[in-house]
């Protein structure tokens, strides 16, 4: 049995009131962390239906790692953990935005408070595109 039904019509999916996730071709749904108190963006993972129906259960953000192929507990081996606080879906149901409590220290693998730090801040001479750091503070071993 599936965890969450099929979308239904239009008007169904954009107006009705039953959350019916749209999965892509990979059986995946982009979720956007946020940190709740502060509305900044924390990191883009995927989810697919068992790690949102966890996520679901468990209060705490769990997400599909695409470069692991398994079940990713946000924090579980880190103590990164992501208390969800508010889970969004958009108009067609095919990306979500959770709002989320951030515990233990930052998000990012790098040991920065979220995985956005850098900013495009203009063009090469050559006409590339050019990075900044928003902020190099690192909170711990990410």
């Amino acid at each position: 049995m599936n965890a969450f039904p099929p979308p239904g019509d239009k008007k169904q999916l954009e107006e009705g009131l039953v959350f019916t996730p749209k999965f892509d071709a990979d059986g995946l749904v982009p979720a956007m962390a946020i940190d709740a108190a502060t509305k900044e963006p924390l990191m883009l993972a995927y989810m697919n239906a068992e790690s949102l129906k966890l996520t679901l259960e468990l209060g705490e953000a769990v997400y599909w790692s695409r470069s692991r192929k398994e079940i990713w507990h946000k924090g579980k081996t880190s103590g990164q953990v992501q208390k969800v606080v508010e889970i969004r879906t958009d108009c067609d149901q095919d990306a979500l935005v959770v709002y989320v409590e951030q515990l233990g220290g930052g998000c990012c693998h790098t040991g920065r408070n979220d995985c956005f730090y850098r900013k495009v801040a203009g063009r090469s001479e050559e006409g590339g595109a050019l990075l900044s750091f928003r902020e190099a503070h690192k909170v711990g071993n990410g």
